[in-house]
């Protein structure tokens, strides 16, 4: 263990300390050199414009690497092996679902919105079906991120909690000001050439820590494989067509529809796709990002394997205090890696949560400009413009860090995501859908489909018929096609 515990010899206190201070160093000259060349893209002259979309002249590798980075988050680093440890790889299909999604995207939906122009994924639903429309989406969306936010920032701070025994909340406080700070000085362009670094890392810090899980463990990777194929731990889930629980099926069509989302109507996306150099750019680093998760989430899943074969085998090196599932990894890293790896693999994780937590802040701060202020301040400066993107990310920041403390106290963090990911989208894909495929659907009609999916979409959240992670395949289902049923109906009273 590298904490500073009292020994009666000198050399052995003196020792850990060593121990401790590699780690934390490490720790601390990564994460302090991601915020420093984040404030670096600062500039005193910066248009809106430039702030949200990164001079649209960025390299497609680079937005690749920043969707990947995106999509990786803390909920993936330590929610992926958490599930892994406590049953199986039920939900690495959810990553086999997402080149489907990407795969539309560039066939549809880049095309679609380097053509339009406006960097508010949501404008277009305003042509369509009025102003209504494009509020419901964009505030849905706010309230994923605020979710998400929050998730993301408690993930982070864990495994500092185990590790120096900080208070877990002014963990919490401490990073997300840091993550503040420099997204907010430098725009999305700041934010996506720090996401791709990040990126980086947190891929070396994951091969290196499921290398080392594999050998460390008794009988070596050849065990971990043998035992875990013996206690059904690779198991992809049932086959059957069963709704109630998390089938393959059902993982695999919640994926699609969560990841049509991600990829179509997602503003930290869509934002993404503008500030390509070219559309071909934009399209590569869609295709680049969803083929780069599969592998690397596939490595979080073998982590977590191997997390239960490595205690399953030594049962006496887990202590009866860690009782989350999600706990168990960060437990692993303080105390089983070598002097330096637990440092580095800190960083990764604190690599892969700063990303995510830094576009959401900006995704939603550029969302609150274009679609709530200009609409009351149109005549607004550019200055005036900067100020208002700047203090709506502070803000935006500060809720996510409340609801990263209400979060502390939930078990299955992962899951608890996915089914307040489901909810709060809302079934806006459906309504984009329906936009997007007919021209006929008007605003009326629209409208009431929408109302019945969200009703559709709180039956599931409340009931027990359904599993949770439908809500948005249904929600979306429902309002795509009575969106039609609803045309039809009022055509026939028109006439």
């Amino acid at each position: 263990m590298r904490f500073f515990f009292l020994q009666t010899v000198g050399n052995v206190l003196y020792l850990q300390s060593i121990m401790h201070l590699i780690d934390f160093i490490i720790f601390f000259l990564f994460t302090g050199g991601i915020v420093l060349f984040g404030c670096s893209f600062f500039k005193k002259k910066i248009s809106s414009e430039e702030f949200v979309s990164g001079g649209r002249n960025l390299p497609g590798w680079v937005v690749g690497m920043s969707i990947f980075s995106t999509y990786v988050s803390s909920i993936s680093y330590l929610g992926y092996p958490g599930m892994a440890y406590a049953g199986n790889w039920n939900a690495f299909v959810f990553s086999l679902s997402i080149p489907v999604a990407a795969l539309f995207a560039v066939m549809y939906f880049v095309p679609f919105y380097r053509n339009m122009g406006c960097v508010s994924a949501y404008s277009y639903l305003e042509e369509r079906f009025g102003l209504w429309a494009r509020l419901y989406a964009s505030a849905c969306y706010l309230l994923t991120q605020m979710a998400r936010i929050g998730t993301i920032l408690f993930l982070m701070a864990l495994p500092m909690n185990i590790l120096l025994g900080w208070d877990l909340q002014l963990v919490i406080v401490l990073s997300s000001v840091a993550i503040i700070m420099y997204s907010m000085f430098g725009g999305i362009k700041a934010v996506i050439w720090t996401e791709a670094l990040q990126g980086i890392v947190l891929i070396g810090g994951t091969i290196v820590c499921m290398l080392v899980l594999l050998f460390q463990t008794p009988g070596g990777p050849s065990n971990v494989v043998e035992t875990a194929l013996a206690d059904g731990k690779f198991s992809l889930g049932s086959f059957s067509l069963e709704l109630g629980t998390s089938t393959f099926w059902v993982c695999f069509v919640y994926g699609i529809f969560t990841n049509l989302q991600n990829y179509g109507i997602d503003q930290s996306y869509v934002q993404r796709y503008h500030a390509a150099k070219s559309e071909k750019q934009a399209k590569f680093s869609a295709m680049f990002s969803a083929f780069l998760f599969i592998p690397v989430s596939a490595f979080f899943f073998m982590i977590g394997t191997s997390l239960y074969v490595f205690y399953k085998m030594q049962p006496d090196l887990l202590p009866a205090s860690i009782v989350k599932a999600d706990d168990v990894f960060p437990y692993f890293i303080v105390h089983q890696l070598p002097v330096g790896l637990t440092g580095l693999l800190i960083a990764s994780i604190f690599a892969s949560g700063m990303s995510t937590v830094a576009t959401s802040i900006s995704s939603s701060s550029t969302i609150i400009l274009t679609d709530y202020y200009v609409r009351v301040r149109s005549l607004a400066s550019e200055k005036e413009r900067i100020h208002v993107l700047k203090i709506s990310g502070v803000i935006v920041g500060l809720i996510g860090i409340v609801v990263a403390i209400l979060l502390s106290h939930v078990d299955g963090i992962l899951d608890a995501w996915w089914k307040l990911s489901s909810v709060f989208s809302g079934g806006m894909l459906g309504l984009f859908l329906l936009a997007f495929v007919s021209k006929k659907v008007g605003n009326m009609a629209a409208a009431l489909a929408v109302i019945c999916g969200v009703a559709i979409i709180g039956f599931i959240s409340i009931g027990t018929v359904l599993h949770g992670y439908l809500a948005i395949v249904f929600g979306t289902v429902v309002i795509f096609c009575s969106g039609f049923l609803f045309t039809m109906i009022l055509d026939r009273r028109r006439k």
